[in-house]
């Protein structure tokens, strides 16, 4: 089966009780047993719940893996595959990673022990040299949050497993159906379910997908002795989203590149950051390694800090909000918002500077949005 069709159906045949067509909410946090330790694949909630077991094949069908798992978010998914790892251990991470993955490795799990540098991983030079006898882990955003800078996963990929490393994806904003990172060589995909999976800014989730049959009963015991998961109706919402997501994204798709021509054709705009675009300097691998260029746009407004927060708060069908991938179109300033967890100094190295404005381009009337921005750079 296609992309789509397994979108609607893997996983989510009718109910064979019933003969529903939709996957039913199992509402319910244990089963009964017919003996002692004799299931019908069920015994608790938290270690496996059918709701949940649909979602997670479905996801692991649209990368193309053996394993899937979901989780209660995207932050939780990647606690469980950071506790992979043991004390002493030492990961590479991209930086300029979404503001609570950094608050997560460098303000929880260093005092665990754990050691991370975070360098440009979209220099193959700048990972080889960052790594260390004790890197155990390789963590790529690709495209990264917000500046969008791509990562060659295939090749990242091909020295971590020359060294033993584990290459971990953040592959929330392309979503499965415009980059597949375990067919290009890495070991683990991670996704926050509540961005383009989910689609409608309803639920809060996470997923993992992995091919090795013992990184994938390594992570399904740390889930269940953490209890990291989603109850069944948060899965119920991600699989209604799913179904969908074939078509959510190839909308997000037209409209964020209408949008980025815009704001490149703009005077009051000095710079703008989408991967479709031929300015963007990393466009070549974006063409090899994705099928399309997703729904985020980032850029500068002339003007400085000034013009950026005029803009923000002069959008009438961009709303000024966290979060990502949802129908309706958002706007944010990283720098304040998403990333402002990290160091003044780090974000300013990095490039998320204070005027910096990211979009995430929903799937209404394209003409709408681009009159919308319009207008808001009219009065900045």
């Amino acid at each position: 089966m296609r992309f789509a069709t397994r979108a609607i159906h893997a996983g989510q045949e009718p109910d064979k009780s019933t003969g529903a067509v939709t996957v039913p909410i199992f509402q319910t946090s244990t089963y009964a047993q017919d003996d002692v330790g004799k299931t019908k694949g069920y015994e608790y909630s938290r270690t496996g719940n059918p709701t949940r077991t649909a979602l997670e094949t479905v996801i692991a069908s649209l990368e193309n893996g053996r394993h899937g798992l979901a989780f209660s978010s995207g932050m939780s998914a990647v606690d469980g595959v950071v506790r992979l790892l043991g004390k002493g251990n030492h990961v590479v991470v991209s930086e300029g990673v979404y503001g609570g993955v950094y608050r997560l490795f460098a303000k929880v799990f260093e005092k665990s022990g754990l050691e991370f540098s975070f360098v440009d991983t979209s220099d193959p030079d700048g990972i080889e040299r960052a790594v260390k006898p004790n890197t155990k882990m390789l963590w790529i955003e690709s495209p990264s949050n917000p500046l969008l800078k791509l990562t060659d996963i295939r090749s990242a990929s091909k020295m971590a497993r020359s060294r033993g490393i584990l290459t971990v994806v953040d592959n929330t904003f392309m979503s499965p159906y415009f980059q597949r990172p375990l067919e290009l060589g890495c070991d683990i995909v991670v996704h926050s379910t509540t961005k383009y999976l989910g689609g409608h800014s309803d639920v809060v989730g996470g997923a993992v997908v992995a091919n090795d049959d013992e990184v994938s009963e390594r992570l399904k015991f740390i889930q269940n002795s953490v209890g990291a998961i989603p109850g069944p109706f948060d899965c119920w919402l991600v699989l209604r989203g799913i179904k969908t997501l074939a078509l959510r994204m190839e909308r997000h798709n037209v409209n964020a590149q209408a949008v980025a021509q815009f704001l490149e054709n703009h005077p009051k705009v000095e710079r703008v950051l989408y991967p479709g675009l031929r300015s963007h300097p990393q466009h070549d691998l974006a063409q090899r390694q994705m099928t399309g260029f997703g729904g985020m746009v980032t850029f500068w407004p002339k003007g400085g800090v000034g013009a950026s927060r005029t803009i923000l708060k002069a959008t009438r069908l961009f709303i000024l909000a966290e979060s990502l991938g949802g129908v309706e179109s958002l706007i944010s300033s990283p720098a304040a918002m998403t990333h402002a967890s990290i160091p003044t100094e780090s974000r300013m190295r990095t490039g998320i500077r204070d005027d910096l404005v990211r979009l995430s381009v929903g799937v209404e009337d394209v003409e709408d949005l681009i009159e919308d921005l319009s207008r808001s750079l009219d009065v900045s």
